[in-house]
């Protein structure tokens, strides 16, 4: 079977086909499950001016994107066929009504979307997956709508897929060839669960814990400000562009202690709390305070800036790793698992394996390739797939909505 995988939960609009063959083998998650095709379009340059995400501004971009991409996904795999007008039903009349009305918000994509669909066949997939939830809900009604209309034409079912728990499964999937194609990772999960899961990006810090594929309980969140909407406010002050992230870990990696020439200490928020629960925005502040204490030739000096980068970021990463750590040694996890954004920082990976061997414990860490970090289809095709073959009820059209709030499952 093939599945249609589409995303659009903040600024990037994604679409991926993934394709299963066979049946799930006894004690294991996983079966022979591929991803075949991806296409993604990044609203960084758009958004870098606002320092952050415009949600207006990105749920047009997934409008004007979201066909194209969807053309451009379908003719790669060979799916794109035209049709002759002699084809045409009577049906798709209303079915064409139907459309309207699902994308009656959605400006100029309706208008673009009707001929798209009557001048194709339809392809041969058997299932649409959408993030439905958490995200920007401007965005996430963007996918939804386009789904249904496609969902509607095509007679096909529609599954809706967390956000949240599609980042944990992302770190099941591996390259299998230089075109970035993927395939599940084959081993088994007992040897993974339970396991404490670190989901950290611009939207998101939370630790949970994985007992199962699909059973979760949320251990702890942020109060405030997630880990990388700290680090694109920090970005912000310093100077330094939108993502916040990436910016910060290039300029920090630049810094050397030897050279230090400001006395600049942070604080670990709630490092310390007995509880799992994060906060960031005490950090950000902090970094507010000390860089308008500075003088203007001090604000532009590149030692300045890279010692604060990385503070900032040895701060955050202190605070991850010792909390996420800490919950699953005391819950006796056999696992740690990194998904969202903020997993793709390649100190916070280094930091997290030498903590765990200096802890003696047993524990295995898991992190999805850097592609995989960001807000992709592929793992909404995995997911998908996954719940399809525990042949989970697939909702009616009319239950399918955007849910910006959306927990994460139990």
């Amino acid at each position: 079977m093939k599945i249609l995988a589409i995303e659009t939960s903040c600024d990037e609009t994604a679409l991926a086909l993934g394709e299963k063959r066979g049946e799930k083998k006894a004690n294991n998650f996983f079966f022979d499950f591929k991803i075949i095709s991806q296409v993604l379009f990044s609203q960084i340059e758009i958004h870098k001016k606002w320092g952050g995400v415009y949600p207006s501004l990105a749920k047009r971009e997934h409008q004007k994107n979201l066909l194209p991409l969807l053309s451009k996904l379908l003719g790669r795999a060979g799916l794109l066929k035209v049709r002759s007008k002699k084809t045409r039903s009577k049906s798709d009349g209303f079915k064409i009504k139907a459309i309207e009305k699902v994308l009656e918000r959605e400006g100029k994509l309706k208008e673009k979307m009707i001929p798209f669909l009557e001048k194709h066949y339809k392809p041969e997939i058997d299932l649409i997956a959408i993030t439905h939830g958490p995200g920007l809900e401007p965005c996430l009604w963007a996918g939804v709508n386009f789904t249904k209309a496609l969902g509607i034409y095509w007679d096909l079912k529609i599954m809706p897929i967390n956000h949240i728990e599609a980042h944990i499964f992302a770190n099941w999937l591996k390259p299998i060839s230089s075109k970035s194609k993927f395939k599940i990772q084959n081993s088994k999960s007992e040897n993974i669960l339970p396991a404490v899961c670190l989901v950290a990006s611009g939207g998101h810090t939370q630790l949970i814990l994985m007992k199962n594929f699909g059973d979760y309980k949320i251990l702890g969140e942020t109060l405030d400000d997630a880990a990388g909407e700290a680090f694109d406010k920090i970005a912000k002050i310093l100077g330094l562009s939108y993502p916040g992230g990436p910016s910060i870990a290039k300029i920090a990696a630049k810094f050397k202690i030897q050279n230090s020439k400001f006395k600049i200490k942070l604080p670990r928020p709630m490092l310390y709390s007995k509880n799992y629960d994060f906060s960031f925005s005490g950090l950000k502040t902090a970094v507010l305070y000390d860089y308008k204490k500075r003088s203007q030739k001090t604000k532009k000096s590149k030692n300045y800036i890279s010692q604060m980068a990385y503070e900032s970021q040895k701060s955050i990463v202190e605070v991850l790793t010792k909390k996420t750590i800490r919950a699953a040694k005391e819950l006796n996890c056999k696992s740690i698992i990194l998904g969202g954004g903020v997993a793709a920082n390649e100190w916070l990976k280094k930091e997290f394996g030498q903590r765990i061997s200096e802890s003696g414990c047993k524990i295995n860490f898991l992190a999805p390739k850097k592609e995989l970090c960001t807000d992709n289809a592929q793992m909404i095709a995995l997911t998908a797939c996954y719940y399809y073959g525990k042949k989970c009820k697939i909702k009616n059209q009319s239950q399918i909505n955007a849910s910006a709030n959306l927990s994460i499952p139990k």
